[in-house]
């Protein structure tokens, strides 16, 4: 379903998990309060993941807006509502102390961990699947 959306969504959600895993196996050892630790780190994986398929919806909304000939500034309006949302989610976890606000913040770059190293995630998925959608074979006739 990802992948209807945008190529490199699946790619990029599964680099955000394989970082929240990480972040999760390294920061445990150094957490005083793991509990919070984890659901701060977690929820904040959980908004980086989020984060991404809006942009992905946003992205495709705008191509097709643009190429209909239609305005586009429904996309700085959607940007703005994102970062208002982690903002407010921000505030909610931290106000209700539901889990660490450093962690969650570390758990949302992961989004920007997961966008950078997103090339080296598709081909490793490449190698692993032993192709990839430039590498199929074109039968002769």
């Amino acid at each position: 379903m990802l992948r209807r959306i945008n190529q490199a969504l699946p790619e990029l959600v599964l680099g955000i998990v394989v970082y929240g895993v990480l972040a999760q196996v390294a920061g445990i050892w150094f957490a005083q309060d793991k509990i919070l630790y984890t659901t701060g780190l977690w929820m904040g994986v959980a908004l980086a993941v989020g984060m991404a398929v809006n942009m992905a919806i946003v992205i495709l909304d705008t191509v097709d807006a643009i190429a209909e000939g239609r305005s586009a500034r429904k996309a700085s309006l959607y940007s703005v509502l994102r970062y208002l949302v982690v903002v407010l989610a921000f505030v909610v976890v931290w106000r209700f102390r539901l889990g660490n606000v450093i962690a969650m913040f570390a758990g949302v770059m992961g989004l920007k961990a997961s966008a950078y190293l997103q090339p080296v995630t598709h081909k490793f998925i490449v190698a692993i699947q032993g192709k990839g959608l430039c590498s199929r074979r074109i039968k002769k006739r």
